[in-house]
């Protein structure tokens, strides 16, 4: 029993140092059951008073122009440019990869809950979804940037006033071998208090 706990917390710490963004992945459909144990992954973040504060859409196939849509209707919004071909150019970009998951922080109507921690607890289930991809085979990316939080982008996920985008998981099978990014020491980030 010893040697197992070893091996799962030597597994877990290579996935958290292995892990890579996976901007670049195959067309390749990825299997449905995948996609679910990535949200499975994702259900056992932490939240402060158990709230569980998230929800997934889940886009593949033609279902990927939802997202589109809302990257068209943010240029034109910003822009104000109508001009149809620039619109398919934004659609385009949820195109990307095969899935693309929507992370929306949707948080509880419990009044102990704080909001700054209800979407601190959806970005944890990001993270759960980006190690679950990585432990699958799976590459994948968080992207977020100006069109998340736009309105017009709420508006296209009809997205309750409370509720907000955190990201957008691009996911497929790797299509790069990314380079291992460099980290600050764990010494230049910590401060020990023992007195």
């Amino acid at each position: 029993m010893a040697n197992e706990s070893v091996t799962s917390a030597e597994q877990l710490l290579g996935a958290l140092r292995e892990r890579r963004t996976i901007g670049r992945v195959k067309g390749e459909e990825v299997p449905r059951e995948l996609i679910e144990q990535l949200l499975e992954a994702a259900t056992w973040a932490p939240s402060h008073h158990n709230t569980q504060p998230w929800k997934f859409v889940v886009m593949t196939g033609e279902g990927r122009r939802l997202l589109g849509e809302g990257y068209a209707n943010v240029y034109s919004a910003t822009t104000g440019d109508q001009d149809v071909e620039k619109r398919e150019k934004e659609v385009k970009k949820a195109f990307r990869a095969p899935v693309v998951i929507a992370a929306i922080c949707s948080p509880s109507d419990d009044p102990r809950a704080v909001l700054a921690e209800e979407v601190a607890a959806t970005h944890a289930a990001v993270q759960n979804v980006l190690l679950a991809a990585h432990a699958l085979g799976l590459g994948a990316i968080w992207r977020s940037g100006a069109p998340l939080y736009h309105e017009a982008m709420h508006q296209q996920f009809k997205l309750r006033e409370d509720e907000q985008l955190v990201g957008f998981i691009y996911v497929g099978y790797p299509d790069i071998t990314p380079n291992a990014p460099s980290r600050r020491s764990v010494q230049e980030v910590t401060e020990w208090v023992d007195k």
